[in-house]
């Protein structure tokens, strides 16, 4: 599985990666259903760190059922290229076409909790992401547009307001800080 191999190449920025690289892998090689959310405890996602070719902004997301400004993503939902989950899920939560990977590579790794929620009526429990970001591009004049059943705003943010912006404090200290600093 190319998704695995590529986890196991990348070489973690500091110990949450490293610890999180491990139980990656661990469940990748322990659940054939690892790229299914019918796998309700855990399963694999892929994110994006959107940015202008400058590097100087970013942009987020505000997400309904997070209640908080934050980068786009989604569940694999069966497909094991990460990437094209990324990109897919940025296209349709931002309105972006024209978003690019900066690289193919992984740009950062991470095990997220998910708390139990309502979606589309149903109640989804609490459950782990499996989660790998990936480094993406886009034109800050394209048009972005919301995606009503995702998100209440999509905007640009320079890299610091971004961290303001988002209401989830985990994910700024761990996640979005560590992204902003590998640029």
């Amino acid at each position: 599985m190319k998704i695995a191999e590529d986890i196991r190449a990348y070489v973690p920025c500091c110990e949450q990666e490293a610890a999180d690289k491990t139980v990656i892998l661990d469940f990748l090689a322990n659940n054939r259903d690892a790229f299914s959310r019918d796998n309700r405890i855990a399963h694999m996602t892929a994110s994006a760190w959107i940015v202008n070719p400058e590097r100087t902004k970013v942009v987020m997301v505000y997400h309904r059922i997070y209640d908080s400004w934050s980068w786009t993503g989604g569940h694999a939902d069966g497909e094991e290229d990460l990437l094209a989950v990324a990109l897919r899920e940025a296209r349709e939560e931002t309105g972006l076409q024209n978003v690019r990977p900066v690289s193919e590579e992984i740009f950062s790794l991470e095990v997220l909790t998910v708390d139990g929620h309502e979606k589309r009526g149903k109640y989804v429990p609490s459950h782990l992401h499996m989660n790998v970001t990936y480094l993406l591009e886009a034109d800050e004049s394209e048009r972005v547009r919301v995606c009503e059943e995702e998100n209440a705003g999509v905007r640009w943010f320079a890299l610091d307001e971004a961290l303001k912006a988002s209401t989830e404090p985990w994910f700024v200290e761990r996640i979005y800080k560590k992204l902003n600093s590998k640029l």
